[in-house]
């Protein structure tokens, strides 16, 4: 029996009518539409989300440089928010993005109020980057439900209050930025159940007090770890070792007191930043087998004699202090062997505070073996 003509007509009306309802205008998920206009509503509908118009589609006509949606499931999986300048607030409504796996709030400077506690539903979010905004409270202890985190950066902001033990519970956590805003306290020494698999902590720029915990001894940052400018104190000659992977320790500007001469040093450590500590004993000849790129043990109570050989051969030193010239002029010394015989420790303490020296291995800019960080107002001569 042939189709009728009716018959065909009818199909081809149903799958014409199956193809535009899959057209790409309706990408966009309701429900994330009305929760993203509900976060533009909070953050004073700034003029960077013009295109957030709810009469078009999130997936499609709205920036892709401020949202991500996922191309199968079209259900938004990243929010990135950078440089607005209208006040406002973080949602509540955040928690209503149940695919969400990328938040970064980035330089968002009068974005304020606390943190939202809805984000802790948000279980598929890996990356957390509220940063260089004027956001204040305490750091969330619930944070700790985030279980599928790596990458917390919390820097350059208004927190206060003490680093939430809870945060150990972040087995997965390989980042973690709480620089630069008022924390007090200690360092909780249940950060160390961390030290498997987080490589950078940033914890500078606060108002910590107390001593590293000793259970850190064991822990391989294997990039960065930075404590600078806080009140710690105390011994951490065992942040130190031959079997350290760490590349960079930033400690400077706290109250650590410890035997520097007695230091050993891994292999890939080539950033290490000291200044204005307690430090004591000389500076050892283990020194001379780094490939650095910053040290700066200025200030401090070293002495004894400045190590030559193997890389720091390959430094210039510029001398720019008046108590060292005795005159107004800059003398350029070629190497360190005119500083070797200089073992007085007040001699060498001036040296260690008013030394600049510049590789001259490096062939893309000044990456800087630094004993102080202060360049000269004057023009240095060459002699």
């Amino acid at each position: 029996m042939k189709p009728s003509v009716v018959s065909i007509l009818s199909f081809s009306l149903f799958f014409l009518s199956q193809y535009f309802s899959i057209s790409p205008s309706e990408r966009c998920n309701p429900n994330d539409k009305k929760t993203l206009l509900e976060i533009k509503k909070g953050l004073g509908n700034p003029y960077n989300l013009i295109t957030w118009d709810p009469k078009t589609d999130c997936c499609i006509d709205w920036n892709q440089y401020t949202l991500s949606c996922d191309d199968k499931t079209n259900r938004v999986i990243g929010l990135f928010l950078f440089k607005i300048d209208d006040a406002g607030h973080i949602s509540p409504a955040i928690g209503d993005l149940p695919y969400l796996q990328r938040l970064d709030f980035n330089n968002v400077r009068n974005l304020s109020g606390p943190i939202p506690p809805t984000i802790t539903k948000l279980s598929e979010l890996t990356f957390l980057r509220i940063s260089q905004t004027n956001i204040s409270g305490l750091v969330p202890d619930f944070l700790s439900k985030l279980k599928n985190v790596t990458y917390i950066n919390l820097s350059y902001n208004n927190l206060i209050g003490t680093i939430p033990p809870s945060l150990s519970e972040l087995s997965n956590l390989e980042f973690l930025r709480l620089d630069r805003n008022k924390l007090t306290g200690p360092i909780p020494e249940s950060l160390s159940k961390l030290a498997s698999k987080l490589t950078y902590l940033h914890l500078g720029h606060n108002q910590l007090t107390g001593v590293v915990p000793t259970s850190f001894a064991g822990w391989s940052f294997n990039n960065t770890l930075d404590l600078s400018r806080n009140m710690l104190q105390g011994d951490i000659s065992f942040l130190f070792g031959k079997d350290k992977t760490t590349f960079e320790m930033i400690l400077d500007r706290n109250k650590f007191e410890f035997d520097f001469s007695k230091l050993t040093f891994g292999e890939s450590l080539s950033r290490l930043d000291l200044n204005h500590n307690k430090i004591y004993g000389s500076l050892p000849t283990a020194l001379t087998k780094q490939s650095w790129q910053l040290f700066n043990v200025s200030y401090n109570r070293l002495c004894g004699k400045i190590p030559q050989g193997g890389s720091m051969q390959r430094w210039i030193v510029f001398e720019f202090h008046k108590y060292l010239t005795h005159s107004r002029e800059f003398s350029w010394l070629s190497g360190l062997g005119s500083l070797v015989d200089n073992d007085r420790c007040l001699v060498l303490l001036i040296l260690l505070s008013f030394l600049f020296m510049e590789s001259k291995s490096d062939p893309f800019g000044p990456t800087n073996l630094d004993l102080h960080r202060r360049k000269p107002t004057m023009e240095m001569k060459e002699t």
